[in-house]
């Protein structure tokens, strides 16, 4: 939900990100977000892909939230056949669990989740 994020000056990293993502309190601006973000662009009518959707409790840059609220928005507002699965990391920042070994069993999971996809 990136307009409405970065509508809110309390967070960490909002004002600061402004110049790359955009200052949605400028009228020309918001309109320009919110015509680029996902969840405020959710069709109804579209059919979306599998979807395996990750977040990182911990993360200071999108909040577990954000997914959580774009993924039940998914899953009650479309018409997509294939799962929208959310996997929230409750020990993990914006770049997954640290370790290498963590990240390697994380990007199985999602190749799993990919194998899966293409054998049906």
């Amino acid at each position: 939900d990136l307009v409405n994020t970065m509508l809110d000056e309390t967070l960490p990293l909002t004002v600061i990100e402004w110049e790359e993502w955009g200052n949605p309190k400028l009228e020309d601006q918001y309109r320009w977000m919110r015509a680029y973000a996902p969840y405020e662009n959710l069709d109804p009518d579209k059919v979306y892909p599998a979807l395996f959707v990750t977040a990182g409790l911990n993360d200071p840059r999108v909040s577990y939230w954000e997914p959580a609220k774009w993924v039940a928005a998914l899953r009650a507002g479309t018409s997509s056949r294939g799962p929208v699965i959310l996997k929230t990391e409750m020990g993990a920042g914006h770049g997954g669990k640290s370790g290498r070994y963590d990240a390697w069993r994380d990007e199985a999971e999602v190749l799993a989740f990919l194998l899966d996809q293409l054998s049906d």
